[in-house]
């Protein structure tokens, strides 16, 4: 199950790339659309900010928008980018793998499933970007 941060930030995205000509868009008017709480917002914009997917002009103007085009960025990226891992288990995880401190990966049923279910939700993840969930959510 994803995060409430990553719905608020992919819907954020989304919103983000239905705009046109990439203009800079106030995080007020962001919240207000999607009804997300401003503060929560703030921190989620930042993040992805941080991340390289967006950038934020300042002043009059002003706003969040793209630094990398929306039909180029991966719902997988974003995802473990607010979220971390997409496996449901750590010793599943291509990203963030951790053994398990009490399994043998090599005759464990828990671990083969989870790799498929990972490898399953990869395949949707890896062929979505956020221009693809814009264009679902018009």
């Amino acid at each position: 199950m994803i995060s409430r941060k990553t719905q608020y930030g992919l819907k954020a995205l989304g919103y983000l790339a239905q705009q046109p000509d990439n203009e800079p868009v106030l995080i007020a008017d962001i919240s207000n659309e999607k009804q997300i709480p401003i503060k929560f917002l703030e921190s989620i914009l930042l993040d992805l900010r941080k991340a390289g997917l967006l950038e934020s002009k300042k002043g009059k103007g002003g706003g969040y928008f793209f630094a990398v085009a929306p039909k180029k960025i991966k719902l997988s990226t974003v995802i473990r980018i607010l979220d971390g891992p997409i496996a449901l288990v750590p010793c599943a995880s291509l990203n963030f793998y951790k053994k398990c401190a009490d399994c043998d990966e090599k005759h464990c049923g828990l671990n083969h499933l989870m790799r498929d279910v990972r490898d399953a939700t990869l395949t949707v993840l890896d062929n979505r970007t956020v221009a693809d969930l814009a264009k679902m959510d018009t």
